[in-house]
């Protein structure tokens, strides 16, 4: 049995950076860990001119959040200026960069959190706000919600002086050719002919998150996303669901996750690694791969997570081929990494 457990660990280590950054931080340190999304992310299909803007853009969000905390800016300050830097890119699925649904338009789903008092704002089936971090920081900030949607958030964002952009704006060349592709094969399997495309083609989930640690000791995370391509009916996935796809307190750890988004709804990803961390006393590597690549995998998971505790030990597992990652931990040094074997 003893030897069983060492080779199903030292299969998952492969899929995983487990306490990558695991160096405790001294009093008044600050730490911060982001992901622009896991799933089928190969070196064969990037040419090194996109690897090198990916790794450009991660660091950016990195150095945007890391100075903030440096200088004595707040866990959640960061973690929102992070996100921003992310939702502007056109690399990711978030604001600019967001995929299409299935009736061609963008449906943007935010949440941040605040670990120190526990409070949290999210919003979903957003259209035209820029920055949805940002309108998730005002419902939690200025409102007496955790969760506003639809037309209700963006009259909420009006009232805020939040920017507000045409919905053209979100267009992007690329997300598009995905949206088109998912259409033809939608249309064949419909008419019963074999589609030239498929609906999991483009199979990134391309949800964006940060998790932060200021001097304070307050742990933040936060959670941005276009969603999944294709997606019907006004559906809204796990990032901007607290305990699904983001969570932060004190007494436990902050997660931010992405990846199948049903799927974490339903297993509560986030809080599951946050309430082992402080029930069941398990470092936050330990619980973070737990549920990643265990409880995960058992049901169908695809995925990962960043993860980081109020010691500033940093988790980032994950169980697809790839995840965008990067983090600044107890020693300053930035680090960025998109492959499994980085």
């Amino acid at each position: 049995m003893r030897h069983f457990r060492f080779l199903f660990v030292f299969a998952a280590a492969a899929f995983l950076d487990a306490a990558e950054a695991s160096a405790q931080l001294a009093p008044g340190k600050v730490a911060l860990v982001i992901h622009g999304g896991a799933g089928t992310i190969l070196r064969a299909s990037m040419t090194p001119e996109r690897e090198r803007e990916y790794r450009e853009k991660l660091t950016e969000a990195l150095n945007t959040g890391y100075q903030i905390l440096l200088k004595g800016g707040s866990s959640v300050d960061a973690v929102e200026a992070t996100l921003r830097v992310m939702e502007d890119s056109p690399l990711f699925n978030a604001g600019k960069g967001a995929v299409f649904t299935s009736a061609g338009t963008n449906e943007l789903d935010a949440a941040i959190m605040d670990g120190k008092t526990l409070k949290a704002g999210s919003v979903a089936g957003l259209h035209t706000v820029r920055n949805p971090i940002s309108l998730a920081r005002r419902v939690m900030d200025h409102s007496r919600h955790v969760m506003m949607i639809g037309d209700g958030a963006e009259r909420f964002a009006r009232e805020q002086g939040l920017e507000l952009v045409s919905p053209h704006y979100f267009w992007t060349e690329r997300r598009w050719r995905s949206y088109e592709r998912s259409r033809d094969s939608a249309e064949k399997a419909r008419s019963g002919k074999k589609g030239s495309g498929s609906l999991e083609a483009d199979k990134k989930y391309g949800t964006v998150g940060a998790v932060a640690l200021d001097k304070e000791g307050n742990l933040a995370a936060g959670t941005t996303t276009g969603g999944i391509n294709w997606k019907e009916y006004g559906r809204v996935g796990d990032a901007p669901i607290i305990g699904a796809g983001t969570y932060a307190n004190n007494a436990s750890c902050a997660v931010s996750a992405t990846g199948q988004g049903e799927i974490f709804i339903r297993r509560t990803v986030a809080a599951d690694i946050c309430a082992r961390v402080k029930y069941l006393r398990q470092s936050v590597s330990q619980a973070a791969e737990d549920v990643v690549m265990k409880e995960l995998v058992t049901v169908g998971g695809e995925g990962g997570v960043i993860a980081m505790d109020r010691l500033g030990n940093i988790a980032t597992p994950f169980n697809s081929a790839g995840m965008y990652r990067g983090w600044v931990a107890a020693d300053g040094k930035l680090i960025v990494k998109i492959y499994k074997d980085d």
